[in-house]
């Protein structure tokens, strides 16, 4: 496959055999040859539309089949996909409508009013998925350009649907525009070129070894770019992906993982956990995975023995990324798992890693600094903020923000963000250290640390932690369980049990929604208890 772009590795994999299957859902199955037929006729009626090349066209939809092939038309027509999550609300998704310049939609039909709301200030063409007449009447007069079904299939005419010549990209060009979750700060727009999604879709399916005969259970949203990179790995191998949303039903996705022959599986820390708590995969057979992954943020280390024992005999590949690399940075090879516990690997093929000091300079194995990434994955920047891009890129390298050392074998150990550190008595103290620590005792699930205000001590240590069921641990106990492993000032200050961390559409916890949006939580737990 020498093609860069993605429109063009699914439309040789259609040449070569348009009965393989690409895409499946509960309810829809697209093959190569229907995919490719899908995407093209929607991609010549946005350009006879008015589709111009470089145009951003915002994408707002669930994992369904019409999803890959809107994107795949938008793209094939020379525009750039703007992804929104659809649980952001209205002033959130007009706010990126506005910093795009977005002209046209893809929008479902459920989410009417959403789209309603965000009309009566910006003019936009709708293209509706899955609407009926019910959905459009809530939209104002005149906006729906077009019809698709949940199949992409172009359901009203535009225009008189000739194809027409489809304006060629180059690997620099904008092909996708992912908002980040805003775990620490507002979300900002990572430009991702034709380049970066080629480069870590070659890296990722090297070292995963995937091939035409994958197929991926994906649980995790397009918007999010891990989800993503699933599907641009499989679409590039010529594999199949089953998209399926039911994910709050786990032991129905492992049955329909097992019924559809799925060898891949993607999960974050929360899938994991999920899954723990109402279904064991061993319970359901043999599986038929070749292998599982995990990234999103840290998981505890004793839920990845969990993982590789439930799913085994399939290998666990833990994995370390951000969006601004285009998916992902690293991974810890599975055969060096026990010897490496809590490490998040080595760079992936292509990339390098150093963790260096404020000044950029390199730091000795051992010592806790900022990890930094360079390769063609990384983002040229952020959507219209040259101040921000210039502080996450400086001199060819990518400042992650995320702590880290680096070992004697070459392996890297996630330290924490360096925006989350917190100042204990003049120390500087990362939070993953702790979280690590307390979920090391075998009543805690999961754990998420951060600073809090003390009247007398100043900032302290607040730790909100989720109990395994039936689990009675206290405060205090979890408190003299941590002094055992943590010096005295690093020991929480405060202990919340909670029902639940606050996340994101990724699955990462909100740090800075902990606290306040954890009250609710706490009170629940209480009662649980």
């Amino acid at each position: 496959m020498i093609s860069p772009f993605v429109t063009d590795w699914v439309l040789e994999h259609a040449s070569r055999d348009g009965d393989a299957p690409a895409i499946a859902t509960p309810t829809v199955r697209l093959s190569y040859g229907q995919l490719a037929a899908r995407f093209g006729t929607l991609s010549a009626a946005l350009r006879e539309r008015g589709l111009t090349p470089g145009e951003r066209v915002v994408v707002a939809l669930p994992n369904l089949a019409a999803t890959v092939v809107a994107e795949l038309a938008v793209q094939a027509a020379g525009g750039c996909v703007v992804e929104v999550n659809r649980s952001w609300g209205p002033d959130a998704v007009l706010d990126v409508v506005k910093r795009t310049g977005a002209r046209r939609a893809f929008v479902w039909g459920r989410d009417a009013r959403l789209w309603a709301d965000i009309l009566r200030a910006r003019s936009l063409g709708l293209w509706t998925v899955a609407a009926d007449d019910a959905h459009e009447a809530v939209l104002t007069a005149g906006v729906v350009e077009a019809r698709v079904a949940d199949d992409g299939r172009l359901l009203s005419p535009v225009g008189s649907g000739a194809l027409m010549p489809s304006p060629r990209a180059a690997r620099a060009d904008a092909a996708l525009i992912i908002f980040t979750s805003g775990s620490t700060d507002t979300p900002h727009g990572v430009v991702q070129t034709w380049g970066n999604i080629d480069a870590n879709t070659r890296s990722i399916v090297r070292y995963l070894g995937i091939t035409s005969a994958d197929r991926a259970m994906l649980v995790l949203p397009l918007s999010y770019c891990y989800g993503r990179s699933v599907l641009q790995t499989h679409l590039f191998a010529g594999g199949s992906v089953f998209l399926d949303d039911r994910f709050m039903y786990p032991r129905v996705v492992l049955q329909t993982m097992v019924a559809e022959g799925c060898t891949g599986f993607a999960g974050v820390p929360a899938t994991f956990e999920l899954i723990r708590r109402q279904v064991d995969p061993r319970s359901l057979g043999p599986l038929p995975l070749r292998y599982v992954t995990q990234a999103g943020d840290a998981m505890a280390p004793e839920t990845i023995r969990w993982v590789r024992e439930a799913f085994a005999p399939a290998p666990l590949f833990v994995m370390y990324g951000q969006t601004e690399a285009t998916a992902r940075l690293s991974y810890l090879p599975p055969e060096r798992a026990d010897e490496k516990e809590g490490s998040i690997g080595v760079p992936i093929p292509g990339v390098e890693l150093m963790v260096v000091d404020d000044a950029g300079l390199a730091l000795p194995d051992g010592t806790i600094g900022n990890l930094i990434a360079r390769g063609e994955n990384v983002t040229p920047g952020y959507l219209d903020e040259p101040g921000e891009t210039g502080r996450i890129l400086r001199d060819g390298w990518l400042w992650t923000g995320d702590l880290a050392h680096r070992d004697g074998d070459g392996f890297f150990f996630h330290a924490g963000r360096s925006r989350e550190i917190v100042k204990i008595r003049g120390h500087r103290v990362s939070p993953a250290e702790i979280e690590r620590v307390i979920t090391l005792h075998p009543d805690v699930v999961e754990a998420a640390v951060a600073g809090a205000t003390d009247p007398a001590a100043g900032e302290v240590v607040a730790a909100y932690v989720v109990r395994r069921a039936g689990a009675t641990v206290t405060e205090a106990a979890l408190r003299r369980f941590c002094s055992e492993h943590l010096p005295a000032f690093k020991v929480p200050a405060r202990v919340t049990f909670v029902a639940a961390l606050p996340r994101g559409e990724s699955g990462k916890v909100q740090r800075r929604r902990l606290g306040a949006d954890t009250e609710t939580s706490a009170r629940a737990e209480a009662l649980r208890a």
